[in-house]
């Protein structure tokens, strides 16, 4: 999983390097989120993700979240990397809701940087090809996380892919994406 976060964070961070100040206004696959949104949600979420890797407490206040585009993609890279860190994986760490396992945490930062990165990338018109071994570590994670996700609104329901797509359209089609989706 910390390789795949790794090239993950990478290609999240490459892209938000190419959304440009006419895009932030876009629709993206994720529907409750115009590219502006998705960029402020996840500029709460990857260095609360970076901050759960590293088993730090909370902040009495949070801090406000990044939006801009270059800033939220680097705040991926420190989180990809607080994430390879050996002990990290290890114990239970606060991350989002609450209290869970430091794997499961990684798990949801993966598929985060996964899934909204295609969605970002998706709305500003570029492509997010992920490598053969991260997209079947996506898959795995989706998989398992589709039954929470869907529960708490995360997913929408799964849509059906042929059984020869690639492993990272079949984690979009899990996930309740169109893999086809343009803006």
């Amino acid at each position: 999983m910390q390789t795949a976060l790794t090239e993950l964070a990478e290609l999240f961070a490459t892209t938000t390097a190419r959304i440009t100040p006419e895009q932030l206004d876009r629709p993206t696959p994720c529907t409750d989120f115009t590219v502006r949104q998705l960029l402020a949600h996840l500029g709460g979420v990857l260095p609360d993700s970076e901050r759960a890797a590293h088993k730090l407490p909370r902040p009495a206040a949070p801090a406000a979240a990044l939006t801009e585009p270059v800033a939220v993609g680097e705040s991926a890279r420190r989180a990809a990397a607080a994430w390879q860190v050996p002990s990290a994986l290890d114990g239970d760490t606060l991350f989002g809701p609450g209290e869970m396992p430091a794997g499961f945490a990684a798990a949801v930062t993966l598929q985060e940087l996964a899934l909204h990165g295609w969605d970002l990338a998706r709305a500003a018109g570029v492509d997010y090809v992920p490598g053969e071994v991260a997209a079947e570590t996506v898959l795995a994670v989706v998989e398992q996380l589709a039954e929470r996700a869907r529960a708490n609104g995360s997913y929408g329901p799964a849509l059906p892919a042929p059984a020869d797509s690639a492993a990272f359209e079949r984690a979009l089609a899990a996930s309740g994406r169109n893999p086809g989706w343009a803006a």
